[in-house]
């Protein structure tokens, strides 16, 4: 069986998105969405998915991310998400 993504993992795969995410871009580039692709596709369990949760609310600070870039990122990107991108977010309430 495959391993889940790591946090470290999932944070160093969105990296394209920092200029998007931090407001020095207006729009995610093709390389980011094929990240958030890649992030979303690796989410496949629920414990997964609460802990790429956890980990990228962590994360998103450190980064400079904003919040209202986030929560519009999977839509730009045409990605459907099953967990919010949202730092209000209750992590453990994720199916």
């Amino acid at each position: 069986m495959a391993n889940s993504m790591t946090c470290q993992q999932a944070v160093t795969t969105l990296l394209p998105c920092q200029p998007f995410l931090t407001g020095k871009e207006p729009n995610p580039t093709v390389p980011c969405c094929i990240a958030v692709a890649k992030v979303n596709e690796e989410a496949t369990t629920t414990q997964t998915r609460r802990d790429l949760c956890e980990c990228l609310k962590k994360a998103a600070p450190t980064f400079g991310v904003k919040p209202e870039k986030a929560k519009v990122l999977p839509d730009l990107c045409h990605i459907s998400v099953p967990v919010p991108i949202d730092p209000s977010i209750d992590c453990q309430k994720i199916q």
